[in-house]
């Protein structure tokens, strides 16, 4: 290849950018912040893969970012991501612009790979049971009566005086 074929050919890599948009957003805006990511995503000539639908979570510690002159505190965010494929200028430049973006309050770009990474849920191991059986019920004792000889009234009443005085 010559040095000027080189020049014009743009080197593409798979990134996804992860990122926390503040909870003051209101739902019905969260689109309209994730539009304006696609967006700069586009203008820098990336092409998408997958995305994740932000969604509102708790965070595990809080964060803070500096607004203004002071220290906000964060406890929750809307949280997602999205993978593409794009030049290798697109990775620092998308940092700048989710940097500068005051809805976003915490980002991440990374290089990546195209296939699906994430972990796979297993749900627990059901025991099968063949439809031949049957349940049975524990065999119950039969209560057994006690033969008794009859009290008189004298001996029962000496044994409540003596439960009572103590």
């Amino acid at each position: 290849m010559t040095a000027e074929k080189q020049e014009t050919e743009t080197v593409t890599r798979i990134y996804e950018a992860g990122y926390h948009i503040v909870p003051t957003v209101k739902e019905e805006d969260v689109e309209k912040v994730v539009a304006s990511i696609r967006s700069e995503v586009e203008k820098l000539g990336g092409s998408f893969i997958t995305e994740g639908a932000p969604s509102l979570t708790k965070l595990t510690f809080p964060m803070y970012r500096r607004e203004d002159e002071k220290h906000v505190e964060y406890d929750r965010g809307y949280f997602g991501w999205l993978k593409f494929e794009a030049g290798t200028h697109a990775a620092k430049e998308l940092t700048e612009a989710l940097k500068n973006n005051t809805s976003i309050f915490r980002s991440m770009v990374f290089k990546t790979v195209r296939e699906d990474t994430r972990a796979k849920i297993k749900a627990a191991p059901l025991r099968e049971v063949k439809r031949t059986d049957t349940i049975k019920a524990a065999p119950r004792k039969t209560p057994v009566a006690e033969e008794s000889a009859p009290v008189s009234e004298a001996e029962l009443e000496k044994a409540l005086e003596t439960l009572t005085a103590e």
